[in-house]
């Protein structure tokens, strides 16, 4: 392990260590429990419904972006491989599903490592526009703070959002600031510039190609209809425990608890993803007890089906990683 990886995997272990005491020191194991009692089973169907949606919908999504380079590829093909992805992510470290998703299955997809990697940046700015708005609605429906939740205001939060979607929508029109950088990083150091500037080309490239025709549009309906279905989880899932009084909290709980994952943490968002989840669900009232119980169980939800269907998906597919040099070249 290289001693970057290593001191980012201590500070993740470190971190997640610190949320996870804080949790356990808040907890009345009773209260706890009874948090749990009369569990309704029939929510938690409607939540795993409604997370089968949205999984549908964002492999949709990267399908989409994937036929830009494969025309012919279909739902089922890229279901696998996505699926895969999630579930190595939830159980190792440094985005490990990520490189799986890049560079071991270009052959079933007939895809290129550069396309899939472009593909995951704009991934990246899709769930984080569709976070920034969840979180606005449910801040200005509950009249609640954006600075008690996000560190930002309400202003810079739309400011964000806004420019995400210029620039998935107008995305020539950040090609100069782009390739300025990349110059500006070669002067810095040479070698880091040309690997930089030859990402930015990639990006941009497929920022353009999904800009064309309508296929951005039906990204952003794939992006709304994914997260709305899993707001619709933690909601059903606040409603299965009857120990919350304010069920509707989870519509805060989930942008708040997503922009967490962006804190270092371990496989899984373990500890971070849980406090700052049950700290959103005692902002409408909750009882810390029933807030930590609703920010266990619905990371259950979230966690378990993508990592049994992922690996069940790669013991029996099983994939060939690249040659070290392949990998290499695309990075």
């Amino acid at each position: 392990m290289k001693a970057k990886q290593f001191i980012r995997l201590g500070l993740s272990i470190t971190l997640a260590g610190v949320f996870v005491w804080l949790i356990i020191s808040q907890i009345n194991p009773d209260e706890l429990r009874k948090a749990f009692a009369d569990t309704n089973p029939s929510w938690l169907t409607a939540a795993l419904a409604a997370f089968s949606i949205g999984y549908t919908f964002r492999i949709q999504r990267w399908r989409l972006m994937l036929t830009t380079e494969n025309p012919r590829l279909s739902w089922l093909a890229c279901a696998g491989p996505f699926l895969a992805s999630f579930a190595t992510n939830n159980v190792l470290p440094f985005r490990a599903g990520d490189v799986l998703r890049a560079f071991a299955f270009n052959g079933r997809l007939s895809t290129s490592a550069s396309v899939v990697l472009a593909t995951l940046f704009v991934e990246r700015l899709l769930d984080l526009l569709m976070v920034i708005l969840l979180l606005l609605s449910a801040l200005l429906v509950f009249q609640l703070d954006a600075n008690r939740f996000a560190g930002l205001g309400r202003s810079a939060l739309a400011a964000i959002a806004t420019g995400i979607l210029l620039v998935m929508v107008f995305p020539q029109l950040f090609f100069p600031v782009a390739r300025i950088t990349g110059r500006l990083a070669t002067k810095i150091s040479p070698r880091l510039g040309q690997k930089l500037s030859h990402e930015i080309d990639k990006i941009l490239t497929a920022l353009s190609n999904l800009a064309k025709g309508k296929r951005i549009s039906k990204l952003l309906v794939c992006s709304v209809i994914a997260w709305l279905a899993e707001g619709f989880v933690f909601w059903f899932a606040a409603l299965a425990l009857p120990a919350l009084t304010a069920p509707e909290a989870g519509w805060l709980a989930l942008p708040v608890g997503t922009l967490a994952t962006l804190i270092p943490s371990t496989p899984g968002y373990i500890g971070t993803f849980d406090y700052f989840t049950g700290y959103a669900m005692t902002a409408l009232g909750n009882s810390q007890s029933a807030a930590l119980g609703f920010a266990l169980l619905v990371h259950v939800l979230l966690w378990l089906p993508p990592t049994i269907v992922g690996g069940l998906y790669l013991a029996l597919h099983p994939s060939k990683p690249k040659p070290a040099e392949e990998i290499n070249s695309c990075q």
